[in-house]
C-alpha cells in the first residue's frame, strides 16, 4: 500500500437491494406471467459488486454510497462479511432503500428499478470533505454516471493527491450523449465501457476504430468489454484483444462490474495490462456461475487456478 493511503480502493456509486429472479426459459411479454425457478436477495449496483470483488481478492476496500435508513443494518452486515468497509455508507433519513428487480434468463435480462436515495450521491461528491476522504485511497472507482463537470474536477483534484481513478457509467443515454462527458473522461485514468456503450459514444462498431476515436479526443486509458468475446485494450498503440473463457452462464447480472474488479486488481498490483484483462475476463465469467453479481466471484486461490487453466487452453 502506498504511504499515507488508508485504502487500496474506494468504490463510489449507486447502491440497491437486488431481487434476482432466475431460471426463466424466456422473458415474459406484456400481460404474461413468468415463473422463476430461484429467487435471491443481494446487494446491487456496481458499487456493491466491484467493491466486494476487490475485497475478495485481498484489496483493502471501502465504498461510498447513500442507502435508505431502513436497510442500513442489512447492508453493513452483508458488506462486512465480504471485507468491505462501510464507514462511508450514508443513511438517508426519509427515502426508502433503492431496489432493482432483475429478471434473468441464461442469455438475456431485464431490470425494473426504484432509484431512491441514490439521487443524493452527486451532491455529496461536490463537498470538499468528500474529496478529502476519497484521497485516502490509492484508487477511486466511480460506478455511476457522475455529472461530467463534477467528474472532471474530481479527476484532476484526486490526481494531484496521488490517487488514480476509473469509471464505468453503464448504459446511461443522457450521459453518453453529453459532449461534456468526453472532457470528463480525459481526466480519468481508466474508462471501462462495454462494446454497446463504446459504440454509442464513438459511432464505431469495430474495436480498433473505437480506440482510435477515444485516443483522438484525449481519452487514452480505455478498456472495452466485449461480452463472450472477451475484452480489448491498446498497449503501446497496438490493439490487444483477450478472449474470455467458455462458461455456461446461470445469471449474467453484474458480470461487467466483476470484470472491473478483476481488471483494477491487476492494475493495483502493477501487472501487465494484458494480464489485467485476463483477470477481468475470468472474474466476469466466474461471476455468471451463480445468481447475483458476487456469489461466484473467485478468491485468490480460484483465480490463480483459473489463470493456470487458461494458459493451458
Amino acid at each position: 500500500m502506498s504511504a499515507g493511503k488508508q485504502w487500496d480502493a474506494i468504490v463510489v456509486g449507486d447502491i440497491f437491494i437486488d431481487l434476482i429472479l432466475t431460471g426463466f426459459p424466456s422473458l415474459p411479454g406484456l400481460g404474461e406471467e413468468g415463473f422463476a425457478r430461484a429467487c435471491g436477495r443481494e446487494t446491487g449496483g456496481g458499487v456493491g459488486n466491484t467493491s466486494c470483488g476487490l475485497a475478495r481478492l485481498g484489496m483493502r476496500t471501502a465504498l461510498l454510497a447513500v442507502a435508505g435508513a431502513d436497510e442500513m443494518e442489512w447492508f453493513h452486515r452483508r458488506f462486512a462479511a465480504r471485507g468491505v468497509d462501510t464507514s462511508m455508507l450514508v443513511a438517508h433519513p426519509t427515502e426508502p432503500t433503492a431496489i432493482t428487480v432483475a429478471v434473468s434468463t441464461p442469455h438475456d435480462r431485464i431490470f425494473y428499478t426504484y432509484y431512491g436515495p441514490n439521487a443524493e450521491l452527486a451532491g455529496m461528491l461536490g463537498r470538499p470533505e468528500t474529496c478529502e476522504r476519497l484521497a485516502g485511497a490509492r484508487h477511486v472507482h466511480f460506478a455511476f454516471p457522475v455529472p461530467p463537470l463534477l467528474l472532471a474536477d474530481l479527476g484532476e483534484r484526486l490526481r494531484q493527491r496521488g490517487t488514480s481513478t476509473s469509471i464505468d457509467v453503464g448504459w446511461q443515454e443522457g450521459w453518453l450523449a453529453d459532449p461534456a462527458s468526453m472532457d470528463a473522461l480525459a481526466q480519468m485514468d481508466w474508462f471501462l465501457p462495454n462494446e454497446h456503450e463504446a459504440e454509442r459514444l464513438t459511432g464505431e462498431s469495430e474495436p480498433h476504430r473505437m480506440f482510435a476515436w477515444f485516443h483522438q479526443r484525449g481519452v487514452r486509458g480505455v478498456v472495452v468489454k466485449l461480452g463472450p468475446q472477451g475484452s480489448a485494450i491498446t498497449v503501446d498503440g497496438a490493439l490487444r484483444t483477450v478472449p474470455s473463457i467458455p462458461v455456461t452462464p446461470v445469471d449474467t447480472t453484474g458480470a461487467g462490474d466483476c470484470f472491473n474488479a478483476g481488471f483494477l486488481y491487476g492494475v493495483l498490483r502493477g501487472m501487465p495490462l494484458v494480464e489485467c484483462l485476463r483477470i477481468g475476463n475470468l472474474c466476469g465469467a466466474y461471476s455468471t456461475q451463480a445468481p447475483g453479481g458476487i456469489e461466484a466471484f473467485p478468491d485468490i486461490d480460484k483465480l490463480e487456478k483459473g489463470l493456470a487453466a487458461d494458459e493451458r487452453r
